[in-house]
């Protein structure tokens, strides 16, 4: 199964919505620099029936190279994980 292209997309919502596929590139590109602001902000940003942008901590913790099997420390940082709305889940399972 072949994914969607960026390109295939806006032809369906610009058929599907009317607008011209230039303000719909632009309303994605708003809602992308949107949704990081907002992550980086307040530590979420959620899309109704889709799910949420949530930024997590993680704990320094203990590793292995796999290439030398050397134990190696892995430092604590702050991550973006996607967390599938329930809506979501259902409608495609």
């Amino acid at each position: 199964m072949a994914k969607m292209t960026q390109s295939q997309m806006l032809d369906v919502l610009a058929k599907e919505t009317g607008f011209k596929k230039s303000e719909i590139k632009n309303i994605l590109e708003a809602m992308t620099d949107l949704a990081l602001k907002e992550v980086k902000k307040n530590g979420e940003f959620t899309i109704k029936g889709i799910g949420k942008l949530v930024k997590q901590k993680r704990k320094a913790r203990m590793g292995r190279n796999p290439a030398t099997g050397e134990t190696i420390k892995i430092p604590a940082k702050t991550v973006v994980k996607f967390r599938v709305a329930k809506a979501a889940k259902d409608s495609v399972l």
